[in-house]
């Protein structure tokens, strides 16, 4: 029997099991970040010997030199070239929808100018500049994340990034053919087998061989995240990412083995993922009870499903979909399906979500590899504030002011008081020289 959590909206303590379910347990680890914070001081300070020394550790390698980790561009299209007919097909797929979702993000930029009165002639605009170079995180050994490099890689190319350097850990020297052969198609342009703390303070810092970029993104693990949060403001990250998240808000009518599962694509991820049901209809949420102890025991991963539908999972009952509509709110979940009848009714009720899947046949499978827009999503709550990765993540804006000298006179007078309120009289004078040219 799985304990998951199962309570509902109109039970006394519900304030209060709600706030426990939605406390996120990732508080940064002090060994960790201790253990992180050594290997970036020493990237930082010895470059590729550094790099290389946690290398051979971490991932048992025997090199001589950082320039033997850096795969040439010949091996990356090998490995596309040699990819079976339908994993190529299936990567084509995806890659040819995310680059499609993510051009309609591309922003351009634009100006106005003022032609009445005193500041006729006056300029304002926004310049949108590509960043010049950026580094992705791709995790590697037994895991293989192609849907991760081609969800980083291709909307940094539809913005115009300059260079994308990848760095992924290849343990034991086993490289993932379905990695390299991503990055091929989504047009990186140089990979370097190492992982770790090392890899992030090598990208955010420069080694002699791995060049420093301007932003990092990518997913990693606990190291990864540490690293990627102490480098922050040296270089740009994406976002601290923490465990996998799914809210499906129901009505009943939905296969209850299609809701089950769906939980279980997230609660797989690891031990700390969140997998949560709200439903209005009491005997439906125990026919999903039915179906996650019928079908988790041939699930591969059912013991990572187990603990985490156990740990941070909930079967909720509510009162209606209006209230559900509020919960989900309250959480902020990174994945929100609303598996109901009329959804997109639903979906101007819901502020707070990474991603919405509208409808049963949405499943949030779709959306991490071919559906079209980005699996990099806002976790632990913070979509209340965030975003998911886009373009926008890869252009930086710059503001565009062009005054002339009569609308310097009108501005001047305004920008001087406004000085000298704040006690600055040197941004007055500056402002007040124009004015009385």
């Amino acid at each position: 029997m799985i304990a998951i959590g199962r309570f509902s909206s109109g039970d006394a303590d519900f304030g209060q099991r709600l706030e426990a379910l939605r406390a996120h347990g990732g508080a940064l680890d002090a060994a960790i970040d201790e253990t992180v914070a050594a290997i970036l001081a020493d990237v930082r300070e010895r470059g590729d010997p550094a790099v290389l020394e946690h290398t051979r550790r971490f991932d048992r390698l025997s090199v001589s030199s950082l320039a033997e980790l850096e795969l040439p561009r010949a091996a990356l299209e090998r490995a596309l070239e040699t990819l079976p007919e339908p994993e190529r097909t299936a990567l084509e797929t995806a890659a040819r929808r995310i680059r499609a979702y993510h051009q309609r993000q591309l922003q351009q930029s634009w100006w106005y100018e003022e032609t009445e009165g005193a500041l006729a002639g006056t300029l304002l605009g926004q310049k949108v500049t590509p960043l010049d170079r950026v580094g992705l995180y791709v995790p590697g050994g037994k895991a293989a994340y192609p849907s991760s490099v081609l969800m980083n890689a291709i909307p940094a190319k539809v913005a115009g990034v300059g260079e994308l350097v990848m760095a992924v850990p290849t343990p034991d020297g086993d490289r993932n053919p379905l990695v390299l052969a991503a990055a091929a198609m989504a047009g990186v342009d140089r990979v370097f087998c190492v992982g770790g703390a090392q890899a992030i303070g090598a990208l955010a810092y420069g080694t002699q061989t791995i060049p420093r970029v301007d932003k990092i993104v990518g997913p990693g693990n606990a190291y990864v995240a540490a690293a990627k949060r102490r480098v922050f403001g040296a270089v740009g990250i994406d976002m601290i990412a923490g465990p996998s998240e799914i809210l499906i808000i129901c009505d009943g009518g939905t296969d209850p083995d299609w809701v089950a599962m769906d939980l279980f694509s997230q609660a797989e991820h690891d031990e700390l993922a969140q997998a949560i049901l709200l439903c209005p209809d009491a005997r439906y949420i125990e026919r999903v009870a039915g179906s996650i102890e019928k079908l988790l025991p041939a699930m591969p991963r059912r013991e990572i499903i187990r603990a985490a539908l156990e740990g941070r999972g909930a079967l909720i009952a509510v009162r209606d979909l209006g209230e559900a509509c509020e919960i989900a709110n309250r959480i902020a979940p990174e994945h929100l399906e609303l598996s109901v009848a009329d959804a997109e009714r639903w979906v101007d009720e819901i502020r707070n979500a990474g991603a919405i899947f509208i409808g049963p046949y949405a499943s949030e499978s779709l959306g991490d590899y071919c559906a079209g827009p980005n699996h990099v999503l806002p976790t632990s709550g913070s979509a209340r504030f965030s975003s998911p990765l886009g373009v926008h993540d890869f252009q930086k804006r710059s503001s565009l002011i062009r005054v002339p000298r009569e609308a310097a006179r009108a501005l001047g007078r305004v920008a001087s008081i406004l000085a000298m309120g704040e006690g600055l009289p040197a941004h007055a004078r500056s402002a007040d020289f124009r004015v009385d040219s």
